[in-house]
């Protein structure tokens, strides 16, 4: 293992260390429990978001704090991810009385965690939402995940109600536009190589150097299931060309269908979890769409701009006209070579908050 580290217990907190010293003007960094918030929370009379999951995978989610985006991020360990009164305090300390929305990926620790968070968040007195985010169109009835995994939609709807919420969105109306923004976005991630967790000092799982894989997280691959260290990926097939895997990928999004399933989102009035049903509608040709090729770490922009370049060519002749673009390491997956793409039909709304001014440390524009 080779990798910019020194002890390897202190990989995350030296980490948020340094992103402290950098962005003092964006954002602050608390150490005991760990979380990062905006440098001006709590904002009195904004609805806070916040987001959060294992580290390993910046900028997302502290690189996307900051006006125009999050509230709050919580960071857990490497791929771990992290704990309810991290979650707690973050919300504690950015809410501003409007309430406080959480976007979770639809991973089983962040899912879990974030549900006893808003439970104790609630009982403090602050109003709270959450929404879901499970995006992967690799993902349909797979034994090893509960549903669709939380991926490249996540860095979309961060942005865009980051957006709302900056402009007074209501934190019922941010909800709202989180849900619509999840149910329209679709994604699909490959790997060439593994990546190698601090903690472990191996890669997580072995590639030959003839193949890649198809259908991966944001973590690992079917390999690692077993052993617990990562999740259920696709298929794997001998390496094609840059065209031939984009194809590959981009039909997959292009020609999923309609995809139904219940959720759980937290009432208010109720003081409980109710079973929201939700169906996300199948992309159709005359489309408007925001197009989103992300590197998982390890594969240079270069690289990514070849791929758009074929998926842009994909979607013309699917009948989709692709209005935004966004291309870079945006979810990595630490120094994994592979990327992913997502598609997000978009609306006046959808537009109106992307092109909305944002300013983090990883994501910035208009300002």
């Amino acid at each position: 293992m080779k990798k910019l580290i020194n002890a390897i217990d202190d990989v995350v907190k030296e980490q948020l260390e340094g992103m402290a010293i950098a962005h003092p003007d964006m954002l602050k960094v608390y150490f005991e429990p760990k979380y990062v918030v905006r440098a001006d929370a709590p904002v009195q009379g904004k609805v806070a978001l916040i987001s959060g999951g294992g580290s390993g995978h910046e900028p997302m989610h502290g690189g996307f704090v900051g006006k125009g985006m999050l509230d709050a991020a919580c960071p857990g360990e490497v791929f771990t991810s992290p704990t309810p009164g991290q979650m707690y305090e973050a919300a504690k300390a950015v809410d501003g009385g409007a309430g406080v929305l959480f976007l979770v990926k639809n991973y089983t620790g962040d899912v879990l965690n974030f549900e006893s968070a808003a439970e104790m968040a609630y009982a403090d007195g602050i109003k709270v939402q959450s929404i879901l985010i499970d995006d992967d169109a690799a993902v349909k009835d797979s034994l090893y995940t509960a549903g669709r995994r939380g991926v490249g939609t996540t860095v979309l709807v961060e942005k865009i109600v980051g957006a709302a919420a900056e402009a007074g969105y209501s934190l019922e109306q941010c909800a709202d536009l989180a849900r619509k923004v999840n149910q329209n976005g679709r994604s699909l991630g490959m790997a060439l190589t593994s990546c190698t967790v601090p903690a472990a000092g191996k890669p997580t799982f072995e590639l030959g150097d003839d193949e890649f894989e198809i259908g991966i997280g944001i973590h690992s691959d079917l390999e690692a299931v077993g052993e617990g260290e990562g999740e259920a990926g696709g298929s794997r097939a001998p390496i094609q060309t840059a065209d031939e895997i984009t194809e590959m990928m981009a039909l997959a999004i292009i020609d999923d269908g309609a995809y139904s399933r219940t959720v759980r989102e937290w009432d208010n009035e109720a003081g409980d979890w109710v079973d929201v049903q939700l169906t996300d509608p199948p992309l159709q040709a005359g489309d408007q769409i925001i197009a989103f090729v992300n590197s998982m770490g390890g594969t240079p922009v270069s690289e990514l701009y070849a791929i758009y370049r074929k998926l842009a060519q994909i979607c013309e002749n699917k009948g989709l006209t692709i209005v935004r673009n966004l291309i870079g390491p945006y979810i990595t997956s630490l120094e994994m070579q592979g990327c992913s793409i997502t598609l997000l039909k978009a609306d006046e709304e959808i537009l109106k908050f992307w092109d909305a001014p944002v300013v983090t440390p990883g994501l910035r524009w208009g300002a």
